[in-house]
């Protein structure tokens, strides 16, 4: 059963409701922010379905991913995606319809951090993400939604942990054996996704000025969702 909302929703004198979660890979944000979205009565906007999305529709006309950084913005409005709200998110349409599990196969997981490189393809999906508060208030996360998608939202949080906490995750949410090999390959993988998250030249992986910085090494989930939903009343509750 869901809890009641702690702040009223939607929009109000100051503007939409806007709470943004970033941080490296592994470090709980979809699922985080899922949870908090929830218990605030706002919608969860899942910035990483909007990059598999594109993706998968590159993938989908054939386009080699040599080509993608030459794309340029009309190419890419000509891709039919859009964001479709729903009682407790958004659904990323694709050609007028839900992926599904397209998303998550993997030739896209393979190329979407080629894609997140792409400035014209970060400009594509920034005007797709500053859209959804028209729909209300939104939990916002991915790498630069405190950063540069949302700059003025009322609360941004940053999540971190260890990079070894981080690989156990990934390996737990993917169904696999946390016995030390994976995870020493999956820490790795992911500290490799770190570098090209803080080395790109467009929106790199920054902590938000004034940002919330939460390390959830040593935090149960509920204990991390609570203390986002404590800033979250305060801070939203003041903007209004």
């Amino acid at each position: 059963m869901s809890r009641p909302s702690t702040v009223p929703t939607g929009a109000g004198p100051a503007g939409p409701q806007i709470v943004t979660i970033d941080g490296p890979a592994g470090s709980g944000k979809s699922t985080t922010a899922a949870v908090v979205a929830e218990r605030l009565g706002l919608r969860h906007l899942d910035s990483g379905a909007l990059y598999r999305a594109l993706t998968l529709a590159l993938v989908r006309n054939r386009i080699p991913s040599e080509r993608w950084p030459h794309l340029d913005r009309g190419e890419l409005a000509a891709l039919d995606l859009r964001l479709d709200p729903t009682r407790g998110g958004f659904e990323v349409l694709l050609d007028g319809a839900f992926p599904g599990a397209e998303l998550r196969s993997p030739g896209v997981t393979e190329k979407v951090s080629v894609l997140a490189r792409v400035p014209e393809a970060r400009a594509r999906l920034l005007e797709l993400q500053r859209s959804a508060p028209t729909y209300g208030g939104v939990v916002a996360d991915g790498r630069d939604m405190g950063t540069v998608v949302f700059p003025e939202a009322p609360l941004k949080v940053f999540l971190t942990a260890t990079l070894r906490t981080r690989a156990r995750r990934r390996l737990r949410q993917d169904g696999k054996e946390e016995v030390p090999l994976a995870v020493s390959e999956e820490s790795a993988r992911i500290h490799e996704r770190d570098s090209r998250d803080e080395e790109r030249a467009v929106a790199p992986l920054l902590r938000p000025p004034g940002a919330l910085v939460i390390d959830t090494t040593e935090l149960t989930f509920e204990e991390q969702v609570e203390r986002i939903v404590r800033a979250a009343a305060k801070a939203l509750g003041s903007a209004r």
